[in-house]
């Protein structure tokens, strides 16, 4: 399936970033070896030594310097060998590729395309876990699926109704009703005005609500996603135009969620979810990820299964419906990133 490569993509959790410890990883089929100095520098490098192609992630860390412990090779943070055990002279070749990589948001965020376009602009602004105005929890999946069916996932909520019916409490409305749906830059807005009556699960107080729904998905596969509760005829009265988020009367939650493709058909799917401060606490945010925990559970058992189902049809086709708008819309965003790429490496050669 077709990727974006100049994009940032998530690599894992800052907290799960050893301090002096190579951390492995692959990233479309790239394995990466990405260290954080004690200096607190990070570092990415191809994760293989060009001496014999042992993984450098079995290596030791020396300042900014990684150590293959296969036979000694020195690596700079650039990817040049810095030193041979027993040999002065140095290659030309003797080099390894360096990727772009940056601390944000409390993930590790890696380029995997051309270095000379990797601003940190780009990089999708997400709402970390150590962000004081949330109250935030989270957590990883590993699919064996496409990260881009994962992504057709997060791009459709109508999938709610029906399978999340037991864990979100979702009712027919996200398949009944069209969100609207607008073009970014680099990604699509999704919003929607949902009824939330008395005895809904989103709705705590003895008078009906309405809930509104908004989500960015940014390349390479980010959703950043807040709803809120807001007092019946909010809507009628803003025109179904977004409201302000501080005026939510309950409900004011967050959510954070990346999708990497690792390679061969499988993806690593992060996510963050809880309350505003204000809104709520360490309990509420406990209850949410429990709630998250059944829903991703029921997500992942689709995606994978419709994955088999894939890989078992010869020359699978889909049928588009009218909830495909924002999953075309951003699909045909990334194929026209990936052909600018592939042109670009075409007139450079």
């Amino acid at each position: 399936m077709t990727y974006a490569r100049n994009a940032w993509y998530v690599a894992a959790w800052c907290c799960d970033l050893d301090v002096a410890t190579p951390f492995a990883v692959s990233i479309l089929g790239e394995p990466l070896v990405i260290w954080r100095s004690e200096s607190g520098a990070l570092h990415a490098l191809e994760d293989r030594c060009v001496h014999r192609l042992a993984p450098l992630s079995l290596g030791r860390c020396e300042g900014e310097r990684l150590r293959c412990l296969y036979h000694g090779l020195l690596f700079d943070p650039d990817g040049r060998v810095a030193e041979i055990p027993g040999q002065d002279l140095l290659p030309a070749q003797a080099k390894v590729r360096a990727y772009p990589v940056v601390d944000r948001h409390d993930w590790i965020w890696v380029w995997m395309g051309d270095p000379t376009l990797a601003d940190a602009v780009l990089i999708p602004p997400a709402v970390g876990i150590s962000e004081p105005d949330w109250v935030l929890g989270h957590g990883q999946l590993d699919y064996a699926a496409e990260a881009r069916l994962i992504c057709d996932n997060l791009l459709d909520f109508s999938h709610l109704t029906y399978v999340h019916a037991a864990s979100f409490g979702a009712g027919a409305e996200f398949a009944e009703h069209q969100p609207k749906i607008a073009m970014l830059e680099r990604g699509v807005r999704v919003t929607r005005w949902l009824p939330n009556p008395v005895g809904s699960p989103r709705n705590p107080h003895d008078v009906p609500m309405e809930a509104y729904q908004a989500y960015d998905f940014l390349v390479p596969g980010v959703l950043l996603m807040w709803s809120g509760n807001y007092t019946l005829g909010t809507s009628a009265q803003l025109g179904a135009e977004a409201p302000a988020m501080e005026d939510a009367v309950s409900g004011l939650n967050f959510t954070s969620q990346a999708v990497t493709p690792l390679g061969d058909g499988t993806a690593r799917y992060f996510f963050s979810w809880g309350p505003h401060v204000r809104d709520g606490d360490a309990a509420k945010r406990d209850m949410m990820m429990a709630m998250a925990g059944q829903a991703f559970a029921e997500d992942k058992m689709m995606i994978e299964a419709q994955q088999r189902v894939i890989a078992a049809t010869p020359d699978p086709r889909i049928m588009p419906t009218a909830h495909d708008k924002g999953v075309t819309l951003y699909n045909r965003l990334v194929e026209k990133l990936a052909r600018t790429h592939s042109a670009e490496l075409e007139t450079a050669a």
